[in-house]
């Protein structure tokens, strides 16, 4: 070990002399971390750490040099105007800036006013202010994504009508989606530690192009902190320490990362913890979202009992824990080297929405209706060459190795079943490769690369009776599968006027799926043992973006999106509470979308900056659940229950249309005011040709803030809104579900309209330490987003200490 040691403080001095750069606030003097600086000529980029400080070696000889961050005008300087010793670069605060450089358009930095995409962005700041308990909260915070919840261990976006597998996440360039991403809710993204973000972004509409598969709502782009070089020769010493408290569920949360750096080597370390109790309701709204009673099992019999307090929603209760490590290397200006690693784990947690459902006698469906632990780990390994070669100008090649696992454990509260537990788990491994070259010629730039994505689903079902441990056979949930893409891809910019780019892209993507149904014949004489999908995909786009001066944008961009079908459209065996069960079906082939928006955006004198977008999208040869037949039957018996037969088939078209707006002032004295509304239609193809509204479109929503900032406080009062879906726009589906909503005048399932007022506070004492409290829900309303299971808390009081080296 010492030996190690010794090496490592050997390489960390190999480095040139560096020229220091200092990024401020103009009006207050403080230093601004996370801006990045970009030069195409030479190609550098750089980001300043907490001191503001970045190395500007790389950009020796360049005429312009961009500085930007977000809620800052952008600064434009020439190497010669920076080659000062301890040089001071000052920004000027723009809360209505749209300058910010973002990666999700290209997977490669560039500015967001040359992306045809509409594309959100949430920092650091925005997360210390708001403090969002999970990652889903975190993405629900923009006022531009809908969270559906059906327990408090989830959170399932919902992005222009689509959600689920139809979204993409992307964790540090790696693909997150699995062979067993499903249509129904998922809970994928809460595995990703809120706190260690270094920038998130959200890509609205197809993303295929770059990102392949299941790219077609959106693609959501999450960047972890990144190691930091030291600038000098002593080492750069850095790192954070949080501790949350909040009164709604009783959340405790604990966190901190150390970053510690050399010239041309960093290692950064981060820990959270968090324990999450069962949530409160609000006091005031809708009687039926109450919960009178939960299951207990007493003297080896299950019983109904009443809950002493029907405002706590019981059974929610867990805990997390979130595990960060990277090295960062740089053997010389050239070459960049990243390892990364992340290992996420969940406590087992009750699926509620289950938990609620009643039978027709009035009785719990369900005694036990859990999630297993959900496991997540990756290892990454990042290799960045830049050359300004004939190929290419900066090449990177990463490979990542993924480990999922996740499970369902649950036990009926009657009938022949109701002495069975019942468990499935699933694991998968995941593996990829991802090349990625960009080569820029004069007003041209490509943006090119392949892609390997392997993944190998196993799946275990297994049974025990609870009255004398004797096992039970059950199906596995999943045949044993191996699913394999493979891809290529170009995007071409062209800067045809200095106003106009003109963006074209194409992907080609080939996937294959295996699966060995044997192991569940004994249950399911399925007319078949194996199954194989081989197929392909292209994908395109073309957009263009026009800035006549420095207060305009407008663009336009028409994309096609695809989901190759993966293991859980072809393979899983499961049931639905309306006594239907879901059999596999082989004979599938991918789904496209095709999607077209416009936008347009204006600032007012460095005062106000609107924004607009409209979009339409059609889906086609939708992957849906249908009837179907099992050996030539509609209906079998399945656990103990005569249910209908459905598969996953090729068979529906769905569309979406809507509108997102965007306004943001500078009010004088500190004050500012910003507002973001979504609205959105969408419809979807039934078996008798008629057709339900989509059950992704979610109803209009958004989010409306007065801001006040000086240099120790930050003030947000914001509103939080959604409106209404009545029985007549409830897609088909969910009408089935009335446990999860309120009742209309003539009793029938419907989602009533909701608003929360919030106050958020964060002061800073000292530099490195700093105190956010805050009231959620102000008001103590009784709601429950569209969809979900999970009423929302009730007012909730949060206090986070933040202290940093």
């Amino acid at each position: 070990m010492k030996r190690i040691l010794i090496f490592l403080f050997l390489l960390a001095p190999l480095s040139i002399s560096a020229q220091i750069i200092t990024v401020k606030d103009r009006e207050t003097g403080q230093a601004l971390e996370l801006a990045r600086l970009v030069s195409q000529k030479p190609k550098a980029f750089a980001t300043t750490n907490k001191n503001g400080q970045a190395d500007l070696s790389a950009f020796k000889g360049s005429e312009r040099i961009e500085i930007r961050l977000v809620g800052y005008r952008l600064a434009v300087k020439r190497y010669d105007e920076l080659a000062g010793e301890n040089s001071v670069v000052y920004l000027s605060p723009s809360p209505v800036s749209s300058d910010e450089i973002v990666v999700s358009a290209n997977r490669w930095e560039q500015p967001k006013r040359e992306a045809p995409h509409k594309i959100t962005t949430i920092t650091p700041k925005d997360v210390a202010l708001l403090n969002p308990q999970t990652a889903a909260d975190m993405l629900g915070t923009t006022g531009e994504v809908f969270i559906q919840k059906s327990q408090q261990g989830g959170g399932s976006p919902m992005i222009r009508g689509f959600a689920t597998y139809r979204l993409l996440y992307s964790v540090d360039g790696v693909r997150m989606n699995n062979a067993i991403f499903r249509g129904g809710n998922i809970q994928q993204v809460i595995s990703l530690d809120a706190l260690a973000i270094e920038n998130a972004e959200i890509l609205f509409g197809p993303g295929s192009v770059m990102y392949g598969s299941d790219a077609i709502g959106g693609v959501m782009n999450f960047q972890t902190l990144s190691p930091q070089f030291s600038l000098y020769d002593e080492p750069f010493v850095t790192g954070k320490g949080v501790a949350r408290f909040s009164s709604g569920n009783g959340e405790q949360t604990g966190h901190f990362h150390l970053n510690v750096g050399w010239k041309n080597l960093a290692f950064l370390s981060s820990l959270t913890y968090s324990d999450f109790g069962d949530p409160r309701m609000g006091r005031i709204g809708r009687q039926e979202y109450l919960r009178p009673f939960f299951v207990q099992r007493i003297d080896n019999i299950d019983r109904v009992v009443a809950n002493d307090n029907p405002l706590v929603q019981t059974p929610n209760a867990y805990n997390q824990i979130n595990l960060t490590q990277k090295v960062r290397y740089a053997p010389a200006s050239q070459w960049e080297l990243q390892y990364g690693f992340h290992f996420s784990e969940t406590s087992e947690y009750a699926r509620y929405d289950r938990l609620i459902e009643t039978a027709a006698d009035g009785l719990p469906r369900h005694s036990v209706w859990n999630y297993g632990p959900q496991k997540w780990t990756m290892h990454n390994v990042s290799v960045a060459h830049k050359a300004e070669s004939a190929l290419y100008d900066v090449a990177t090649l990463r490979l990542a190795y993924q480990y999922f696992q996740e499970s369902r454990i649950d036990r009926p509260f009657s009938g022949g079943n109701r002495f069975r537990l019942r468990k499935q788990i699933e694991e998968v491994n995941a593996y990829s490769a991802n090349l990625d070259f960009t080569k820029a010629f004069g007003s041209q730039r490509l943006f090119y690369g392949a892609e390997v994505v392997l993944n190998n689903v196993k799946s275990r079902g297994s049974g025990t009776d609870i009255r004398n441990n004797a096992s039970i056979r059950v199906p596995d949930r999943y045949p044993q599968s191996d699913w394999a893409s493979y891809a290529a891809y170009l995007n071409y910019q062209h800067r045809v006027l200095p106003q106009l780019l003109v963006q074209a892209g194409a992907r080609y993507n080939y996937f294959a799926i295996d699966s060995d149904f044997s192991r569940n014949l004994d249950v399911f004489p399925l007319p078949f043992r194996t199954a194989k999908i081989r197929s392909g995909a292209f994908t395109g786009n073309l957009g263009m973006v026009f800035t006549p001066d420095e207060t305009w944008t407008a663009s336009a961009n028409v994309s096609t999106g695809f989901r190759a079908p993966n293991v859980d459209d072809i393979g899983k065996i499961f049931d639905q509470p309306q006594n239907v069960v879901v059999v596999p079906n082989p004979n599938l082939k991918a789904e496209y979308a095709y999607n077209a928006e416009l936008s347009i955006g204006k600032t007012f004198s460095d005062v106000a900056r609107i924004e607009l977008t409209g979009y339409y999208a059609y889906l086609d040869n939708a992957l849906v659940r249908r009837n179907f037949q099992f050996n030539g039957q509609d209906f079998i018996l399945y656990d103990g229950r005569l249910s209908r037969v459905q598969a996953i088939q090729n068979a529906s078209f769905a569309d979406v249309r809507g509108v997102q707006a965007g306004l943001e002032l500078k009010l004088p004295a500190g004050f500012g005011a910003s507002s973001r509304f979504n609205y959105q239609i969408g419809n979807e193809e039934m078996d008798d040709g008629s057709k339900s509204r989509s059950r992704h479109a979610a109803p209009w929503f958004g989010v409306t803030r007065l801001t006040y900032s000086n240099r120790k406080l930050d003030l947000q009062l914001y509103a939080m809104y959604s409106g209404e879906v009545s029985f007549e726009n409830l897609n088909f589906e969910e009408r089935g579900k009335p446990q999860i909503y309120a009742k209309d005048a003539q009793g029938r399932p419907f989602s009533p309209s909701w608003l929360t007022l919030n106050l958020k506070a964060l002061y800073r004492f000292e530099e490195n330490f700093t105190i956010t409290a805050g009231v959620e829900n102000l008001a103590d309303a009784r709601y429950r987003p569209y969809s979900s299971g999970l009423v929302a808390m009730g007012r909730n009081f949060v206090l986070a200490l933040r202290a940093g080296l």
